[in-house]
């Protein structure tokens, strides 16, 4: 199955900065282009960190205060997240102010895959990156979020071709599919009982799809029978295997 990839929705024309990028450019950059966030390259445009406005305002937050007695004077913080954000406190360059290592998605990876990169990160931005590790674009949670707003149509034709009969070799009605806002409903008779899996996980992992209502039944219950029988030969086995 054929799913869109990151460099299908990402920013081509990327803004980034180098390691020696000045302070007040970086903020610059950022205002200008109204961005929240920008990834710092080396000489040969490999991403080695990400500037975002917290990183700044880290830097001004921890910058000396001439009202408060000397940091000698005062205790010392020892947590890692804090000496990390002292080290900000005097940065002059991106490259002193970005947080590394950088998170980064290849171009040919699926919007889910970045979507869960950006979740298990917690970030709101990913670095978009070639096969030979060099910047090509960016992609934001908006970016992502735009595979949802593919039309319910568009959806159930996929499911059909895709699911019914390119992999379960069923007739395009052998199964009622129907989409609303994203949800599949299927709703039918397969052979085995072990096509039901099948037909679940592919509808899925289809673009756009938010949930699936499963109606499925089946007409010959093949969970008994071992992987090397011959009923459970074809290309079902494959995708079996996969689940």
């Amino acid at each position: 199955m054929r799913h869109s990839k990151i460099g299908s929705v990402m920013t081509s024309d990327v803004v980034s900065a180098r390691y020696g990028t000045p302070f007040k450019e970086v903020a610059r950059l950022l205002d200008t282009h109204r961005i929240s966030g920008l990834p710092v390259i080396d000489a040969d445009d490999k991403v080695i960190g990400v500037v975002s406005e917290t990183d700044l305002l880290v830097r001004e937050a921890e910058a000396p205060d001439p009202e408060q007695p000397p940091r000698r004077f005062r205790l010392r913080r020892k947590h890692p997240v804090a000496r990390k954000d002292r080290s900000k406190a005097t940065a002059r360059t991106a490259g002193q102010l970005m947080s590394r290592p950088p998170v980064c998605v290849h171009s040919g990876k699926s919007i889910a895959e970045g979507a869960r990169r950006m979740a298990q990160h917690r970030v709101e931005r990913l670095p978009v990156i070639d096969d030979e590790d060099r910047l090509v674009g960016i992609v934001t949670r908006r970016d992502l979020l735009q595979v949802f707003l593919r039309p319910d149509d568009g959806i159930r034709h996929e499911v059909i071709e895709q699911v019914l009969v390119q992999a379960l070799w069923l007739a395009p009605r052998a199964i009622d599919v129907h989409v609303r806002d994203g949800v599949v409903t299927l709703d039918g008779q397969v052979e085995r009982r072990s096509e039901v899996p099948i037909a679940l996980h592919m509808t899925r992992e289809i673009d756009g799809v938010v949930a699936v209502v499963d109606k499925l039944t089946y007409r010959v219950d093949d969970s008994h029978l071992q992987p090397s029988d011959q009923a459970l030969r074809g290309v079902a086995d494959e995708w079996l295997r996969k689940l």
